[in-house]
């Protein structure tokens, strides 16, 4: 089997890379690096990677590459690329995101059907549902983005159903679920949290900490790509992948508080534009199409990003003082870490 994984040096991607090696005669790896965190984090990602033969990286912009050739002769694709995060995503970076998270994946998807590709899978988001009508949402809930960055991803979706519909190319929506875990975007919260958890530095929290997610470790996330790159599924199929750790924001800072080492200090800011009350899904269509289930239960979960992070975090200590560190550690390299504990199927 020959793969393409694109966004292959970010937080999933390199993950979900990573776990398909293995299987792959060749996996063909596109990041174009955006700058919207260090570079340097992208390449520890990397690491595993450009040690295996069988891999190879482009480093392209998938709005500009050229696609037919890239795709000539590969089996699946998976398309993790995209720009991430709400709250960039308003005001003039809007055009940035229609640019990585649309125009990129149509031309992704023409070269896909002209190349005969076997599977295509799509990362999307939680972010499609908004504030949904009722709870749990299942794949029918009619989705209504409260973010420009839910906007792009929902159309990526649209793209990925008018190229099964008219085409009949195999396409597959993973709209994932609050991933967070080993190699986290500094941006996001988990991370953020934990950093600061561990530095004993402030925690600054959006709003009164009562925002409700699905949390779902990058691990489930990483089986629930692989099961959807082999599994019997009709073209155009859309899936929820979430963790099943429903809990709302304080709950995760109490659970932090007993996993690092000094005392939480939090903060709260104002609530921002775009970010929804609640996400809880129903992924019984996972399970009865995927055979997939969450597995990490978010205590074993959040225990497996502190130590993550503690591990980059203790070189650093040792050649430096606590107020010279850089929270997000980019020039850290990443030792071995400690894999979750898993919780039933």
């Amino acid at each position: 089997m020959r793969y393409l994984v694109t966004g292959v040096a970010g937080f999933i991607g390199s993950q979900v890379a990573e776990r398909l090696l293995p299987r792959a005669t060749e996996l063909i790896g596109v990041d174009c690096f955006t700058a919207n965190y260090p570079r340097s984090m992208k390449e520890e990602n990397l690491q595993i990677l450009r040690s295996k033969p069988n891999f190879s990286l482009l480093e392209a912009d998938l709005g500009a590459a050229d696609l037919p050739e890239l795709l000539s002769g590969v089996d699946v694709v998976v398309h993790q690329a995209g720009l991430p995060g709400v709250r960039p995503s308003w005001g003039r970076e809007f055009s940035e995101y229609v640019a990585h998270n649309v125009v990129a994946t149509q031309r992704l998807l023409e070269a896909a059907r002209n190349a005969g590709v076997r599977r295509f899978v799509y990362a999307s988001s939680s972010s499609v549902y908004g504030n949904a009508a009722t709870y749990p949402t299942s794949e029918e809930t009619l989705p209504r983005p409260f973010s420009p960055y839910g906007v792009t991803k929902l159309a990526g979706e649209h793209l990925c159903n008018t190229y099964a519909a008219n085409y009949g190319l195999s396409t597959v929506a993973l709209r994932y679920f609050t991933v967070y875990g080993p190699r986290q975007r500094p941006d996001m919260a988990f991370h953020r949290f934990v950093a600061a958890g561990c530095r004993g530095a402030e925690i600054n929290v959006y709003g009164n900490g009562e925002q409700i997610r699905d949390f779902t470790h990058v691990d489930d996330v990483v089986r629930a790509n692989v099961l959807a790159t082999e599994a019997d599924l009709p073209p155009g199929k859309v899936l929820n992948i979430a963790g099943g750790s429903r809990a709302d924001v304080n709950t995760v800072l109490t659970l932090l508080a007993g996993l690092v080492p000094t005392p939480l200090r939090v903060t709260r800011t104002d609530h921002q534009a775009g970010d929804v009350e609640e996400t809880w899904a129903s992924c019984d269509e996972a399970r009865r199409l995927l055979g997939w289930t969450p597995k990490v239960e978010l205590l074993d979960g959040l225990a497996s990003q502190v130590d993550w992070y503690r591990a980059r975090l203790e070189p650093v200590l040792a050649a430096t003082t606590n107020s010279d560190l850089d929270p997000d550690l980019s020039v850290v390299p990443a030792p071995a870490v400690r894999k979750p504990a898993k919780a039933g199927s």
